[in-house]
């Protein structure tokens, strides 16, 4: 499994400036009342990777649809409907905060988990603190056997980094 190269950057392109700054207004707003500063920067990347693409699924559609759909994308990846997470929220109450049918927001949470190829446990999009505790992040194919990357040499280690396939050396974090 690869980790693709997701391009963490708020930079937008000018024709989706407004656009990028009504949709995350709200949910920095929401993140710092239900979530935490994590959770705040996934989805200001996640907006942004959005506004990038063209056409933009941004374009058409109103901001507050926007902004429960990225929040719940990325609550969907870090498992914040679970009630075990810290922090966590119950779907219908994030759709609620939005002011969003619950139809809506997970309609647009779709198109943007298909936009960004964004699944549960996906580790571009884990919150940096669970990162050693995603197993995603770790588990490569070496020689067709899936291992866990951290046992493995340093220099496997060093290459699966250099090509991307791994979010840091494990060793270096400590």
């Amino acid at each position: 499994m690869e980790m693709g190269q997701v391009k963490k950057s708020e930079n937008v392109p000018k024709s989706m400036q407004e656009k990028y700054k009504a949709i995350v207004e709200l949910t920095d707003c929401f993140s710092e009342e239900n979530l935490n500063e994590e959770y705040t920067q996934l989805i200001r990347y996640a907006v942004a990777a959005l506004c990038r693409k063209r056409p933009s699924p941004l374009e058409k559609g109103k901001a507050n649809s926007w902004a429960c759909g990225v929040t719940h994308a990325i609550g969907m990846v870090n498992f914040l409907f679970d009630k075990s997470q810290t922090p966590h929220i119950g779907a219908a109450d994030l759709y609620e905060k939005f002011g969003v049918a619950r139809n809506t927001g997970q309609g647009k949470s779709k198109i943007i988990r298909d936009y960004l190829g964004m699944y549960q446990s996906d580790p571009n999009w884990t919150l940096a603190s669970n990162l050693d505790s995603n197993l995603m992040a770790w588990m490569l194919s070496v020689n067709g056997m899936i291992v866990d990357i951290r046992t493995m040499s340093r220099e496997a280690q060093e290459i699966a980094l250099e090509k991307g396939l791994i979010p840091y050396i494990p060793d270096d974090e400590l």
